[in-house]
């Protein structure tokens, strides 16, 4: 007799990541971080992962999920928004290259999926921050966490968020959401990278500029 396989992906036989990543928009542009461990199942990885992917000059990626498959996602949008520049002469918007994530996700999603959930984040006329779910769905937000310690960042931005934030102010906020989460999520932890873009361009924040924010 023959037997039909279930052929769908099976997700919930997946060896478990876990990480913390957030971003949110201040009147001046975005911030984004993330915490630095890389775990499988139980197992620390890594401890110093970079989980924020410069794009170009006015945007990010914060990855979480498998991290093969978000730096494949990451190269590919890269080269795509570089390609785009070239041959037309100007700058892509944020939201398209969101989209560009989007339709390759979802091209896979049935078959064998890309395992991760981003944050797309930018400066085009404006801040824009948009999230992506591993079928390739697109929601544009405010604020935003991902990972396993999310349920615990996200509670600390809501309660502190307010559209008129500075840099300043929303670098403190990002940074107490990712050490909330670093306290009660085992799979986020070993210190914060946190990125700003604005229309001005691309900051990462050093260890000792960080410091200043937060004791000030």
């Amino acid at each position: 007799m023959f037997r039909i396989e279930n052929t769908e992906p099976r997700i919930e036989n997946k060896v478990l990541h876990g990480t913390t990543t957030v971003a949110i928009k201040f009147k001046d542009g975005v911030v984004l971080a993330a915490d630095k461990r890389a775990t499988a199942g139980y197992y620390i990885a890594h401890k110093k992962v970079k989980k924020i992917a410069k794009i170009d000059d006015r945007a990010a990626l914060t990855i979480a999920g498998l991290v093969a498959d978000a730096q494949m996602l990451a190269d590919m949008v890269k080269a795509e928004v570089e390609y785009y520049k070239l041959s037309a002469n100007k700058d892509l918007m944020i939201r398209s290259m969101a989209s560009i994530l989007s339709n390759i996700i979802f091209s896979r999603s049935r078959i064998l999926p890309y395992i991760v959930q981003l944050i797309v984040a930018g400066y085009d006329t404006e801040p824009r921050i948009y999230t992506l779910d591993w079928f390739g769905t697109i929601t544009e937000e405010k604020y935003v966490a991902t990972g396993s310690g999310s349920p615990i960042a996200i509670s600390i931005i809501e309660s502190s968020y307010r559209e008129d934030l500075s840099l300043k102010e929303a670098v403190s906020i990002v940074m107490k959401a990712i050490n909330a989460a670093m306290k009660r999520d085992v799979a986020s932890g070993e210190g914060i990278d946190v990125v700003a873009v604005t229309k001005d361009g691309y900051k990462e924040f050093s260890k000792e500029e960080l410091k200043k924010i937060l004791v000030s």
